[in-house]
C-alpha cells in the first residue's frame, strides 16, 4: 500500500466517523454528548487535514459517501457508546495502516491520530487492547 493509498483509506474512515458522530451527538446523556461532540470535532478536523495532505500531494481526495450505515436502535446510552467505539475502532485500523505505509512526518501524524483514537475508545468505555488498530495482534 502506498502512502497515498493509505491516506485515501484513512480519509474514507474519517468521512464515515464524521457521519456516525453527527448522528450520535444528540442521542446520549449530557456527559456522553460532550464526549461525542469532542470526537466529532476531532474527526472533522482530521478529515480536513487528510484532504489537504492529499491535495498537497497532487491527488484528488476521495469524496464522502451520500450516507453510511448506522446501527439500529440507538436508543440507549450504552448502544450509542458501542456505536461510537465501533467508529473509533474502524478509524484506529485505518490509522494503523497509515502508520505502516507512512514515513517521516506522516507516520508521526498517524501515530498521534491512532493514539487519540485509542484513548477515545477508553473514554467511551471500551476495554484496553494491546495493539489498538491491529485486532489481528490482540
Amino acid at each position: 500500500m502506498t502512502e497515498n493509498d493509505a491516506l485515501q483509506s484513512t480519509l474514507e474512515a474519517e468521512h464515515a466517523a464524521v457521519y456516525v458522530y453527527a448522528a450520535l451527538v444528540g442521542r446520549g446523556d449530557t456527559a456522553l454528548a460532550a464526549a461525542l461532540w469532542a470526537a466529532y470535532r476531532e474527526h472533522r478536523d482530521r478529515r480536513d487535514e487528510l484532504t489537504a495532505l492529499l491535495r498537497d500531494a497532487g491527488e484528488e481526495a476521495v469524496a464522502a459517501a451520500p450516507a453510511y450505515q448506522l446501527p439500529a436502535r440507538l436508543n440507549t446510552p450504552a448502544r450509542v457508546r458501542r456505536a461510537a467505539v465501533a467508529a473509533e475502532r474502524a478509524g484506529a485500523e485505518a490509522y494503523a495502516a497509515l502508520v505502516a505505509a507512512g514515513t517521516g512526518d506522516l507516520r508521526s501524524w498517524g501515530v498521534s491520530a491512532l493514539t487519540a483514537s485509542a484513548v477515545r475508545e477508553l473514554t467511551l468505555g471500551a476495554a484496553p487492547t494491546a495493539f489498538p488498530g491491529a485486532p489481528e495482534l490482540a
